[in-house]
């Protein structure tokens, strides 16, 4: 049950009786794991929610009190069911593209250890695949594109412009 309202820049926040937000325009944090196998890449066709029709690392939302690790192998265990091994940080992004939504993105890299994809989420996700790196299907997700150029240039950090107003 909400109890109170507050309008913050322009958006509106509801608290719980805990005074965590439970709706209203702030960033939300996603996190995603480039796994590699034999040189490729493991990416989905997204379907469903924003990036629909991309295609993606697996990943997801980061819950409340979950470490980053914990959200990683429970989005593989959800979505495709592959198991991972040197699990560690690629890249961060700030993202504005699939506006209004605003991410905050901790990308992940990590050598694929055992299982092969199977879409576990049919809602999310169409089919799962391995691609090169010098081949990879197109139009890739914002992140994803993200986590390829910081693979390829040892970039650490993305952050999305802000369009300014018009006059």
């Amino acid at each position: 049950m909400c109890v109170r309202a507050s309008t913050l820049d322009n958006g509106t926040f509801i608290f719980n009786r805990s005074g965590v937000v439970v709706r209203g325009q702030y960033a939300r944090v996603g996190v995603g794991v480039m796994i590699i196998k034999d040189g490729r890449v493991l990416l989905g066709k997204r379907k469903g929610a924003h990036g629909a029709g991309e295609y993606a690392f697996p990943g997801g939302h980061l819950e409340h009190m979950e470490s980053v690790e914990e959200c990683v192998l429970r989005e593989l265990a959800e979505e495709c069911g592959v198991m991972v091994a040197s699990l560690r940080f690629q890249c961060c992004s700030n993202t504005f593209a699939y506006r209004p939504r605003h991410y905050v993105h901790i990308g992940m890299i990590a050598d694929w250890h055992s299982g092969e994809p199977r879409v576990l989420e049919p809602e999310k996700c169409e089919f799962w695949a391995w691609y090169l790196l010098n081949d990879l299907p197109s139009p890739l997700f914002e992140l994803t594109q993200n986590g390829i150029e910081s693979y390829r240039t040892g970039r650490i950090f993305f952050d999305s412009v802000r369009a300014k107003p018009s006059q």
